[in-house]
C-alpha cells in the first residue's frame, strides 16, 4: 500500500527519489491535480535535478489521461512556473526540492492565477485521491473518466518571464552597478543571465560576476540553499575580491534571493522586506503591506513611518497570500527571504525583490550598506531547532514561565509569541513535519537577545 503522508506536506510535496518519490506516484498526482481542480489545461515546469523531466512527464502522463491538455514550460524557475500560471491563467505544477540536497525532488501546485494549493486548499485531496488511483487495482481510486486523453505542448516562457519583471523595475537609468551572483548551479543559472543579463533583452548597466551557473542538480560546490552561512563563503568572498556594490544568492528553484553587501556581510531579509516596502508604499502612499511573525519588529514600524500599514501572519506562503488577497497588500515579506508582490500574482520571486535592490542602489551614490543600516534596529537569533518529544507541553511549560513576567504580552497566532517591555520577543512554534520546536528572539541589543534566548531555550531543553 502506498501511502503518501510523509511526502505531502503543509505546502507541497517533497521526498527522496525513488524511495518516497517516483513516476507513478508523480503520474497519480497528475491524475488527482486536474480532477481536484477541475483543470481542462494546466502548465509545468522544471528544474535542474536528473529526476525532475521523468517526473514532470510521467505528471503529464497521469494529467492528459484525465482528460487535460499540459503545457509544458520545461525548464524553469518556481517564479517562472507562477508567471506562467498567472499570465496563461492555468493551474500550474512545479518539479522542485528547491533547497533540499541532489537526492530530493518534489512538486509545488497551485491554481490559475498562481493561487496557492496547500492541505486546506486542495493538497489534502489530492493526497487522498493519488493514494486511491496507486492502491486501486488500474487507478480504480480515481473518478471514472471516458473520454479522450489531452494533449502536450510546449511553450517557452522565458523571454516573456524576463520582460515581464523588467517591465516591473527599470533598471536603465541606474549608475553602472558590480553584482556578484551565485546561482548554486540552480535555475538562477537559467534565468539570471535572461532578466539581468543581455541573453534575451537589451543590455542592462550590470556588470555581473557569476558563480555556479552550470545548472546541475548534484550541487557539486555547494548545497543551494543560501539560509545556510556556510553556502555563501564563496559569494561574501567574490564580493570583496571584485570590489562588487552587491552580491546574490539565489537557492534551488530560484523563488528566493539572498543580499550581502559591497563589504561581503549578509542583508537580513527582514532588511530588504523593508527595503522593498519603502518602494512599493512610494509608488501607492497607504498601501498594505504583510510581514509575518518572525520579521524583525523593525519591518512594522518603517512600514508605518513611510505611511503604509503592516498585517502580521503566520509563517507559510499559503497565509501570506490569503492575506495578501484579503486585504489587496502590494507586498508581503519572510524572515526566510520569501518575496510576495501583488504585481506578481501575490506569487513569491527572488528575482523581482532582486531587481528592487540593485535599482535602490543604483538610484544613488551611497553604497547598499549605508541604505540597510538605517532599516536594522535589532539583533535577531536566527532559527534555532531543539528537538523534543513533547512540543505541547514544553510549548505549555515556556508560556508558564514567561507570561508572568511584568508587561510580557502573548499570542498564540503561530505557536507561542512573548513580547517584553524592552522591545525584546520570542516566538516558539512547532514543526508541521519534525519533531521540533523552532525558535526566534529578537532584542534592542545583543545582550538582551542572548540573554532571552539563552532563557528560553533552558525550558524548551529541560
Amino acid at each position: 500500500m502506498r501511502d503518501l503522508s510523509s511526502i505531502v506536506k503543509a505546502y507541497d510535496v517533497r521526498g527522496v527519489v525513488p524511495d518516497d518519490l517516483d513516476e507513478d506516484v508523480a503520474r497519480a498526482l497528475g491524475a488527482a491535480f486536474v480532477r481536484v481542480t477541475d483543470a481542462r489545461t494546466i502548465v509545468t515546469a522544471y528544474d535542474m535535478r536528473p529526476s525532475s523531466p521523468g517526473l514532470a512527464a510521467a505528471f503529464a502522463a497521469g494529467a492528459t489521461g484525465q482528460g487535460a491538455d499540459v503545457v509544458e514550460a520545461g525548464l524553469g524557475s518556481t517564479d517562472l512556473l507562477y508567471f506562467a500560471s498567472g499570465q496563461l491563467g492555468l493551474p500550474g505544477a512545479m518539479f522542485t526540492a528547491s533547497h533540499n540536497p541532489a537526492r530530493y525532488n518534489g512538486v509545488k501546485l497551485c491554481r490559475a492565477g498562481a493561487a496557492p494549493v496547500g492541505q486546506d486548499t486542495g493538497l489534502a485531496d489530492i493526497r487522498a485521491m493519488a493514494e486511491a488511483a496507486l492502491n486501486g487495482p488500474d487507478g480504480a481510486g480515481l473518478p471514472a473518466y471516458d473520454g479522450p486523453p489531452g494533449t502536450v505542448s510546449q511553450r517557452d516562457l522565458l523571454t516573456e518571464y524576463a520582460r515581464y519583471l523588467r517591465g516591473l523595475v527599470d533598471l536603465s537609468g541606474i549608475r553602472r552597478l558590480t553584482v556578484v551572483v551565485d546561482a548554486g548551479n540552480g535555475m538562477g543559472g537559467y534565468t539570471v543571465p535572461a532578466v539581468l543579463g543581455d541573453a534575451v533583452l537589451a543590455a542592462l548597466p550590470l556588470d555581473i560576476v557569476p558563480l555556479y551557473f552550470e545548472l546541475d542538480g548534484t550541487f557539486p560546490n555547494h548545497e543551494a540553499n543560501p539560509l545556510d552561512p556556510a553556502n555563501i563563503v564563496d559569494l561574501r568572498a567574490a564580493v570583496r575580491e571584485h570590489g562588487a556594490d552587491l552580491g546574490l544568492a539565489f537557492d534551488g528553484d530560484a523563488d528566493r534571493c539572498f543580499v550581502v553587501d559591497e563589504h561581503g556581510d549578509p542583508v537580513s531579509p527582514s532588511a530588504i522586506t523593508a527595503l522593498v516596502a519603502t518602494r512599493e508604499l512610494a509608488k501607492e502612499p497607504g498601501g498594505t503591506i504583510i510581514h509575518n511573525l518572525i520579521t524583525s519588529s523593525a519591518v512594522p514600524e518603517i512600514v508605518v513611518e513611510h505611511g503604509g500599514k503592516p498585517i502580521r501572519t503566520r509563517v507559510g506562503h499559503s497565509f501570506i497570500k490569503e492575506r495578501m488577497a484579503e486585504t489587496g497588500a502590494i507586498f508581503g515579506g519572510e524572515h526566510s527571504a520569501h518575496y510576495y508582490f501583488r504585481d506578481f500574482w501575490r506569487a513569491d520571486t527572488g528575482m523581482l525583490a532582486a531587481l528592487h535592490v540593485l535599482a535602490a542602489v543604483g538610484e544613488q551614490d551611497g553604497p547598499l550598506s549605508a541604505l540597510t543600516s538605517e532599516l536594522v534596529r535589532y539583533i535577531a537569533s536566527g532559527e534555532i531547532n531543539s528537538r523534543v518529544g513533547d512540543q505541547t507541553g514544553r510549548l505549555a511549560a515556556v508560556e508558564v514561565a514567561f507570561a508572568v513576567r511584568d508587561g510580557a504580552r502573548v499570542d498564540h497566532l503561530d505557536g507561542l509569541t512573548v513580547r517584553l517591555p524592552d522591545g525584546s520577543w520570542f516566538n516558539l512554534r512547532p514543526s508541521n513535519t519534525e519533531p521540533l520546536l523552532r525558535l526566534n528572539v529578537e532584542g534592542p541589543d545583543e545582550g538582551a537577545m542572548a540573554s532571552l534566548r539563552d532563557e528560553v531555550l533552558a525550558v524548551v531543553r529541560a
